[in-house]
């Protein structure tokens, strides 16, 4: 078939601008090239490649016209965009289109692309020949991951000069069905009523579709495959097939027969095509939530219980209750009333939470002696009000019979707390009140005895069988038991039931003050100075009783002896103070008692005659006693101080003769001590320097055996080999050192050392049970002879002149002087 060539000019204009484009569009009809490339055999390729070549070229520059053409355009062609279909299998490099400018006739030019998918990331998605202009797709496109690209054109001369302005290029992703519908959520919960109508709203279950939503690739239907249980109906629900809600489509629905259901719903895209579409599904677990359509009804119509009076906080009864709906809601949680049978209130219904039964329990106790019985009508109800178009069943109420036990009760004092009101001070004996209690038992044949549960004073007795209170003791109103001018006491009244039961009562006595306390007066005791006016005492009167048996008092000298009103006055200054001051106008200073009569306001008056102690004494200027005297007002004269003065100036002479002997005594203890170096001072003292001894055996002392012997023949004479362990060896006596005379502090080791070293190397050394020489200071001391002693090793010195040293040297005197008698 020969190839056609249509050819179109087209124009567009601004009316503003006046601007004018103009394009030429040819479009060739022919027979389809094949995509290997390879010519058709028996066919010539020339007219095919024109084609091919022509329909696949864009001119989208403007033509350059000659003056005497078409005007000159201002504006550039828009190309129309570009489609391509995502997934394509290729091959690849795939070519989309040619672009090309009539300039090209002129002038080499070099084609390129710039934009997302060119030189941007994602990079080298698409590519042109810089040379013809054909721009290639390189790999498979993806519409859910880019649907379409901005690419710019640009086209310049060999040295990269521009030869046209850029041009925008549109490529839009064609879509394919190749993405299924996902559910938001695999599981989806929803619940409905029972017994709700049907067309009521339950939940909505959403899918989406990566596809385009524009084309029935991305158009989402949705249906219900399944539904379990399939009771009562298998078409219980429906669901909107665009927007995925779910509705009731029938009645019936029922918490206590179906508590749930599991829908499974299907999507599927292309419109719900299932022979084309993609599908998913998802399930719908439907909760059937209770309603209260069941109201609570009682397991039993009567009920029976037992309480003993008196007694409260018990549960009587337990009333039971069946309820279909769900446990532990409101539509299950019942609530009891009592509508008859307790107009007191004795009784109230609490419910067990877990169980959901009423608990028949008593709140204020009952009186067998009033009540015997109690006959309640009860009603039981939820929490929820009932559904609308539910009755209540004649079974929610129920009859509950209560029987009262009797027990034996406490007898009681009606008036407990009995106040009654007397004199103070009636007699022993004395009748004051019957305090009686009753026994509530009245069907008990019970005796009421009465004793003393707390009596303070002791003042009261009561008889053990009709409680008459009479008095042990005369009742004082001024007693340290009395509170406020009452007394209380408590009693106990007992009856003799099984077991024994007793009640407290207790009575309170007001008494009534009469003048039965004379007043007194206060201080006891003061002072005044010897000399009137310059200072008085203030007296107060003081009475146990109350008014009117006080005040005022009367306050009175009396008239014997009369030295008493010779010396003293009294002045009333109020009902209850009065001022004691002297009369004459000088009073030898001491203690004196002065009595005085103070009267009260009683009916009849009493009086009493306090003693006031009074010291006088000399005072100063400021009416102050002195010291001297307030002594010569506790009753000492003249003399008497004296002698005390003379005996306190002896004690003190004393005392100073005393210390100033001990001082005298101290300084001749310490002279006596410099004539003896306190570390040569053996007098009285054991030194006690090394002891190395053998035992018990050798505690037995000779210690003239010490001495040194007057000759050496008895040690001579002796066999040798043979020797007293305690003998000085005879031969060579080592050399030990010379102390030096002002020794260097520190040569005093080495002094000890070299010692220490001579002592174990003498052969001439006594036994371990002799006397040691530690130190030897030798015979070059600087301090020079501190006594007018010489020892002498002669046997003829003469120590008897120690013994008129004194005791400090007798025990020298014995060692030195005894020694030469043996």
């Amino acid at each position: 078939m020969a190839s056609k060539q249509l050819i179109l000019m087209v124009t567009a204009w601004d009316p503003q601008t006046l601007g004018r484009w103009e394009a030429i569009v040819r479009f060739l009809v022919g027979e389809k090239l094949q995509h290997s490339g390879h010519k058709p055999k028996g066919r010539k390729s020339g007219p095919v490649d024109l084609a091919q070549q022509q329909s696949d070229t864009l001119l989208p520059w403007r033509q350059h016209q000659s003056a005497k053409g078409l005007r000159r355009q201002k504006r550039d062609w828009v190309i129309p965009p570009i489609n391509v279909p995502e997934n394509s299998r290729g091959p690849f490099p795939q070519q989309l289109v040619r672009i090309r400018s009539d300039k090209d006739k002129e002038i080499h030019i070099r084609y390129s692309i710039t934009g997302v998918g060119a030189d941007q990331p994602p990079m080298e998605v698409f590519s042109i020949d810089p040379v013809s202009g054909r721009m290639y797709v390189t790999r498979p496109m993806d519409r859910e991951e880019r649907a379409s690209y901005h690419l710019r054109a640009h086209a310049v001369d060999m040295n990269g000069n521009k030869v046209e302005n850029p041009i925008d290029l549109y490529i839009y992703v064609i879509d394919m069905n190749d993405n299924r519908p996902e559910f938001i959520n695999q599981v989806y919960n929803g619940s409905v009523d029972e017994g709700s109508k049907p067309g009521t709203y339950v939940m909505t279950v959403t899918a989406n579709d990566a596809d385009d939503s524009t084309t029935a690739n991305g158009m989402v239907r949705y249906r219900i495959v399944t539904q379990t249980p399939q009771s009562p109906s298998q078409n219980m629900f429906t669901i909107n097939s665009e927007t995925g809600d779910i509705v009731t489509v029938a009645a019936g629905l029922d918490r206590e027969k179906v508590q749930q259901y599991i829908v499974i719903v299907q999507a599927t895209d292309m419109e719900g095509n299932l022979n084309y579409g993609l599908s998913n599904t998802a399930t719908a677990i439907i909760t059937v939530t209770d309603v209260n359509d069941n109201p609570p009804e009682f397991t039993t119509s009567t009920y029976s219980g037992e309480v003993p009076e008196n007694r409260v906080e018990v549960v009587v009864a337990n009333l039971t209750v069946m309820d279909r709906d769900q446990p532990h809601s409101p539509n299950w949680n019942a609530i009891y009333r009592i509508i008859s049978g307790d107009p007191s209130g004795h009784f109230t219904i609490r419910t067990d939470p877990v169980t959901n039964e009423g608990m028949v329990t008593v709140v204020k106790a009952v009186d067998y002696e009033m009540n015997r019985a109690f006959m309640l009508t009860v009603m039981v109800s939820n929490q929820a009000p009932l559904a609308s178009g539910i009755q209540m069943s004649f079974q929610s109420t129920a009859g509950v019979t209560i029987s009262v036990t009797d027990v034996n009760e406490a007898p009681y004092f009606p008036t407990n707390h009995k106040l009654i009101r007397l004199e103070e001070g009636v007699p022993t004996g004395t009748v004051l009140t019957t305090f009686s209690a009753v026994d509530p038992d009245r069907f008990m044949q019970q005796a009421v005895r009465y004793s003393k549960l707390s009596d303070p004073a002791n003042w009261l007795n009561i008889n053990a069988t009709n409680g008459q209170i009479t008095t042990a003791a005369v009742l004082d109103r001024e007693s340290d038991y009395i509170k406020n001018n009452v007394y209380e006491a408590t009693f106990l009244a007992a009856d003799n039931g099984i077991p024994p039961a007793s009640g407290t009562g207790t009575l309170q006595i007001y008494l009534i003050d009469i003048n039965d306390n004379a007043p007194e007066l206060l201080p006891k005791e003061a002072q005044i100075c010897e000399k009137p006016n310059l200072n008085v005492i203030n007296i107060t009167a003081a009475d146990a009783d109350i008014d009117p048996n006080v005040g005022p008092f009367v306050f009175e000298l009396p008239s014997v002896p009369s030295a008493v009103r010779k010396n003293w006055t009294i002045t009333r200054l109020n009902g209850d103070y009065a001022q004691l001051s002297l009369r004459i106008m000088y009073l030898e200073a001491g203690v004196y008692d002065v009595p005085i009569i103070v009267t009260d306001s009683g009916n009849p008056p009493l009086y009493n005659t306090s003693i006031i102690k009074v010291k006088v004494c000399p005072c100063d200027e400021n009416g102050d006693c002195t010291t001297i005297g307030a002594v010569a007002a506790a009753g000492l004269g003249t003399g008497a101080i004296i002698a005390i003065l003379i005996c306190i100036i002896i004690l003190l002479t004393m005392v100073l003769l005393f210390v100033v002997w001990m001082k005298r005594r101290e300084k001749e203890r310490h002279t006596k001590q410099l004539l003896i170096d306190p570390e040569d001072d053996v007098r009285d003292n054991i030194l006690k320097y090394d002891e190395e001894g053998g035992g018990e055996e050798d505690q037995d002392y000779d210690l003239s055996q010490l001495q040194q012997p007057e000759t050496m023949d008895h040690v001579l004479n002796k066999a040798p080999g043979v020797r007293r362990v305690d003998e000085r060896p005879i031969g060579a006596e080592p050399q030990y050192p010379i102390r030096p005379v002002i020794p260097h502090p520190g040569d005093i080791g080495d002094f000890i050392n070299e010692g220490l070293r001579a002592a174990d190397n003498d052969p001439t050394a006594p036994p371990y049970d002799s006397l040691l020489v530690f130190d030897y200071e030798g015979s070059g001391s600087t301090a020079g002879s501190v006594s007018s002693l010489n020892s002498s090793s002669s046997g003829d010195q003469d120590y008897d002149y120690l013994n008129d040293w004194g005791p400090r040297f007798k025990k020298l005197a014995d060692m030195y002087g005894g020694g030469e008698e043996d």
